[in-house]
């Protein structure tokens, strides 16, 4: 599924101290928006050597830490996120398929020598099952270009598609030039751009998403390893991609995911974002870190599950004399170590409820509070339609209506 960017809260204010680390807009799905609060013991995030860098808990779709987010950097293969999104998305409607076969053009053979290239030849054929493996595991530039004219028509069409959904996604700090991250002027993101694009592509693509946990593929008989050398370090992480040019420097977008304690069912994800790190190990290390810190300093509460109900408020002028309200998707905060079991709901309802409600109309918003500070809120909606009632129905309930006025 996938989430429009257009009328949702993009603003999640980190719990850090802002003199810590600036809240960074995601343009993600919000489902509660967060209050600055610093009522709690902060724990601040530890120091990194990239240029600009953001840690984000997708399963909450909150900025826990960030430094220098909307800062323009160049984003290399990192590029490639929004090419495979593209390539998922036409997966997806099955538009292309996995066992197609593509003829790549001669715009291959312009892949340099020193570039990353999975080695495929003009002219020869090759699946798309290949190249997204090539592209993403093998970082190719070759396979790019390719899954870009098979997707797009031509390499220019497929840039501005790139372009045209940044915008829907709400990269607003984004413009791509190419499709594989080759230095451009007009070629730039930001962190906190590129972990927009990174949460979405998790949860938009879920059937895709695990090729990027592929550790190594064979093409042409040449073994390539995936590049992020976290795989091999911590089990927990499942992706996602590694950039490189002199310009952009060394840089990596890790996810990881490990069991929400006391939620079997429920797995917590954390997603890092490092850019324009001097040494590739800093890269690995400082994602290690910045993960680690998100896991123990951080602890993600499920506050209602789908379609839980919260209240079952009166209706006025309806089939029915009540409605149940709640959440329809799994409500989660982030907060920090500790605060879990102090946060309590409040729920304020737009009272009177008059019918005709439909399924999933707002209706009202909870607001959690700790400590008598209000810490994030989010609507909620009813769970089932209350259709209007007859003629009678709705006279009977005007009077009911005028009386509690009166009363107030």
């Amino acid at each position: 599924m996938r989430f429009s960017s257009s009328g949702l809260s993009s603003v999640a204010t980190s719990f850090v101290p802002q003199s810590v680390s600036r809240a960074v807009s995601l343009g993600l799905l919000l489902p509660a928006t967060l209050v600055a609060s610093t009522a709690f013991a902060q724990v601040p995030p530890p120091g990194v050597n990239a240029r600009s860098w953001v840690l984000v808990d997708a399963t909450s779709n909150q900025v826990l830490a960030s430094a220098n987010a909307d800062e323009r950097v160049e984003p290399a293969s990192l590029t490639k996120l929004m090419t495979a999104y593209l390539v998922f998305e036409a997966l997806q409607t099955k538009k292309i398929s996995m066992d197609q076969v593509v003829t790549p053009s001669e715009a291959v053979r312009r892949v340099g020598t020193d570039e990353s290239r999975m080695f495929i030849e003009a002219n020869k054929p090759v699946t798309v099952h290949d190249l997204v493996y090539g592209m993403i595991i093998q970082s190719g530039n070759d396979a790019a270009i390719a899954l870009a004219e098979l997707v797009g028509g031509s390499e220019g069409q497929f840039v501005s598609m790139m372009n045209t959904e940044a915008q829907r996604l709400g990269m607003k700090g984004t413009h791509f030039a190419d499709v594989n991250g080759m230095p451009d002027p007009n070629h730039y993101t930001t962190a906190a751009d590129l972990a927009t694009l990174s949460t979405h592509l998790i949860r938009d693509f879920p059937d895709y998403y695990n090729i990027f946990s592929v550790k190594e593929f064979t093409y042409n008989k040449i073994k390539q390893p995936n590049r992020n050398r976290l795989l091999w370090i911590d089990p927990s992480v499942d992706g996602l991609k590694t950039g490189h040019t002199q310009a952009a420097g060394y840089c990596l977008i890790a996810s990881a995911k490990r069991s929400l304690p006391g939620s079997p069912d429920v797995n917590r994800r954390l997603v890092t974002v490092m850019m324009g790190e001097q040494k590739e190990h800093d890269r690995v290390q400082d994602s290690m870190k910045m993960l680690s810190y998100g896991y123990s300093a951080y602890d993600t509460v499920r506050l209602y599950k789908a379609n839980q109900v919260v209240q079952t408020p009166r209706v006025f002028k309806g089939a029915a004399d009540s409605v149940q309200v709640g959440v329809k998707g799994d409500q989660y905060i982030t907060v920090p170590r500790g605060m879990g079991d102090k946060i309590k709901p409040q729920v304020t309802l737009s009272e009177p409820l008059i019918a005709p409600i439909a399924n999933g109309q707002q209706v009202g918003t909870v607001q959690m509070v700790a400590d008598g500070k209000p810490v994030a809120q989010f609507p909620v909606v009813a769970l089932q339609a209350v259709p209007q009632a007859g003629v009678v129905g709705r006279i009977w309930d005007s009077l009911l209506l005028m009386i509690n006025k009166k009363k107030s």
